[in-house]
């Protein structure tokens, strides 16, 4: 019963993925247009082993298999962590598409790669697994599994695994990250003609409050705002990040399809929605912005648009609580 539940669930989001492209299509039936960055001369271009790598990698011990195996599934359904490390509507891949190893979509094997180093959100070196738990504290609007927990080791594994055969502390990366498109928001940006861009291209699957789409219960399409959706200290809350994402990645199986400005336009009308509040929140939104702005100059979090300063409120989402005992700075001073 359980593999014609699963069969049947996955029949019915592959009919909704192809009615929702097919929709898309029609609306702009010239894909001439459709693009992607090109890697730069002497950037590292690494490709990343498949399920199918995994599975016949007569090198890999079978219980480490298991475990990167295990990681993998937890990627690909970060759902099966509701409630206990996740608290809204959002799975590794709904940032990290093609398993986490799609360039210009966020790849996961440059963490594996380039960690540990120092980031600027939080100011320190960070490991990999400390920026595992980043993206459960903001992306899933949560919690991070224990490090070195079981949870912890296969996400992990799957990530380490991804990067087999790549450079180590290469930064020269192709395809890495989510800038493609730059870090300077343009002056013309417009909410107003992202909403249009919003309702012609991104409703059809995202919903036309940003609600997403479920199928039996189960995340087909993420949402974009709202509670189930990333809070305010997540990356994509970045109008650069979002920009670029959708521009390379959006609207699903056309990437490149919309215009640079379509794609800053819209990124500005997602990320000038309310969600769940930022982890930091110190109670006030403005002084909340001033003291990360290192981050919050590129979101609209703390800036008043519409009438209303985005981010003033209490509201975590699903999450019974705001700041996850994982976010904490680490020094390293004469002990």
């Amino acid at each position: 019963m359980k593999l014609l539940n699963a069969i049947t669930l996955s029949l019915a989001a592959l009919f909704t993925a192809s009615l929702s492209v097919a929709a898309i299509a029609m609306q702009n039936n010239d894909v001439s247009q459709v693009k992607l960055p090109s890697m730069k001369p002497g950037q590292y271009d690494h490709q990343a082993p498949t399920l199918a790598d995994i599975e016949n990698d007569s090198e890999l011990h079978p219980e480490l298999k298991k475990v990167v195996l295990k990681g993998r599934d937890l990627f690909m359904n970060t759902q099966q962590l509701r409630g206990k490390y996740v608290f809204n509507d959002m799975n590794c891949k709904s940032c990290h598409m093609g398993e986490g190893r799609m360039a210009w979509s966020g790849p996961v094997w440059p963490a594996a790669t380039t960690l540990p180093d120092f980031r600027g959100k939080n100011g320190h070196v960070n490991s990999l697994e400390e920026r595992i738990a980043g993206c459960f504290s903001f992306s899933m609007n949560g919690t991070a599994p224990e490090y070195g927990s079981d949870t912890m080791l296969a996400l992990a594994a799957y990530h380490q695994y991804m990067a087999k055969g790549a450079k180590v502390y290469d930064r020269n990366i192709g395809g890495r990250g989510f800038s493609s498109l730059g870090k300077d928001i343009p002056k013309d940006v417009s909410f107003g003609q992202g909403a249009a861009v919003y309702a012609n291209n991104c409703a059809v699957c995202h919903g036309p409050n940003g609600e997403g789409k479920k199928v039996d219960g189960e995340v087909v399409f993420p949402p974009l705002w709202g509670d189930g959706s990333y809070n305010w200290g997540a990356g994509m809350t970045r109008i650069f990040t979002a920009a670029s994402f959708i521009q390379n990645n959006m609207p699903l199986g056309q990437p490149g399809r919309l215009s640079d400005k379509e794609a800053w336009d819209v990124a500005y009308f997602i990320n000038g929605q309310e969600r769940p509040q930022d982890p930091r929140y110190t109670g006030d939104a403005k002084e909340t912005r001033q003291k990360y702005l290192n981050f919050h100059k590129a979101t609209l979090y703390g800036t008043e648009l519409n009438g209303k300063v985005l981010g003033q409120h209490d509201n975590t989402g699903e999450k019974p609580f705001l700041k996850p005992e994982v976010l904490k700075p680490r020094t390293f001073g004469d002990e």
